[in-house]
């Protein structure tokens, strides 16, 4: 029966406004973040500042990139 429930979710999915949709990237890149960096340090007392360098680099590249795509989609259409 959960699995049943589980699926459903891809079949109706749950409606998302822009607003939380442009949020919901930030838990994931943070998640990457910690994983890549964890993995690639050998000091990890200087994890904090790494992390959040490369979650914020992550997160304005996003952006750009989605507005540079943005941008080509009004010049073109």
């Amino acid at each position: 029966m959960m699995v049943d429930a589980l699926g459903q979710f891809f079949v109706n999915p749950l409606p998302l406004s822009g607003f939380i949709k442009a949020v919901l990237i930030l838990p994931l890149c943070l998640s990457i973040s910690i994983v890549y960096k964890a993995t690639r340090m050998d000091d990890l007392s200087r994890l904090r500042p790494a992390v959040a360098g490369l979650c914020l680099t992550i997160v304005v590249g996003m952006y750009a990139v989605g507005l540079g795509l943005w941008l080509m989609f009004q010049l073109f259409s």
